[in-house]
């Protein structure tokens, strides 16, 4: 099997439901390519998310409930697996302990009070930005590009230049795995599909919104990145969870709001 393949069944057995077959202990190259070859592994999910607004739109159903429909979708299709990072996430940095207080905290399988806070308005963001683009123009594809276009946080979050917090995990795994071109190339490619898919509906209105969003999203991680270094040490498979649906929720909300103006 070739190392690339062997990357999107990881991506694909790692971020998903969907069956990937047996897989064996990954290796360093292995975690590479499932770092860059997120974006195309969970369009799977993507697809579900699209054809459930379109769906939606379709037969006229109250825009609330189609977002709720599709964040809940969302969650059930990837084991809710970046909601316990982002809640973790948060739990830690939060507390205010010093580096192996805030790490133990992550560890644990609790959440705490500024986690479920922290999920709630991630939640209810995402449920509303859906909402807004399902009586837009290929608002379906949209929300299918901006779940694939999220997944390049995780790249990015993964580039040589960023140190794991631990020396076990997921973290250790693909922390520092990935060249910072091949991470920015991703990007490149991620953000120019969006903006197609953006541009075939009802570009010049939404388009600005878009790079608004993406400049953002891409800002909040820069400052993930650097919180979690300097605070814990490094990034954890928790941080990368948090990077995606920090990207996703400004991607989401600043579509949402380009497409209703």
């Amino acid at each position: 099997m070739s190392t690339p393949l062997a990357g999107v069944r990881l991506a694909v057995g790692l971020l998903s439901v969907v069956p990937a077959g047996r897989i064996d202990t990954p290796t360093r190259d292995t975690a590479r390519w499932a770092m860059l070859l997120a974006p195309l592994a969970i369009a799977p999910v993507a697809t579900a998310v699209a054809v459930l607004i379109g769906l939606g739109a379709s037969l006229r159903l109250p825009v609330l409930l189609v977002g709720l429909l599709a964040v809940g979708v969302e969650a059930l299709l990837t084991r809710a697996l970046h909601l316990d990072g982002l809640a973790d996430t948060v739990d830690g940095l939060g507390s205010g302990r010093e580096r192996e207080g805030a790490l133990a905290i992550m560890r644990r399988g609790d959440i705490g009070p500024m986690g479920v806070v922290t999920l709630v308005v991630v939640l209810g963001l995402q449920a509303a930005a859906y909402a807004g683009l399902v009586t837009a123009e290929w608002g379906g594809l949209v929300a299918g590009a901006t779940v694939c276009a999220a997944r390049t946080a995780l790249p990015l979050l993964t580039r040589e230049s960023v140190p794991s917090a631990r020396p076990e995990g997921l973290g250790a795994l693909v922390a520092g795995a990935v060249p910072s071109p091949a991470a920015l190339l991703v990007t490149s490619v991620a953000f120019l599909g969006c903006l197609a898919v953006v541009a075939a509906g009802d570009g010049p209105t939404t388009a600005p919104w878009l790079g608004g969003s993406w400049l953002l999203g891409l800002c909040a991680l820069w400052r993930l990145q650097t919180v979690c270094t300097r605070r814990l040490g490094g990034i954890t498979g928790d941080v990368l969870g948090a990077g995606v649906l920090i990207l996703q929720s400004c991607l989401l909300v600043g579509l949402a709001i380009g497409v209703t103006r």
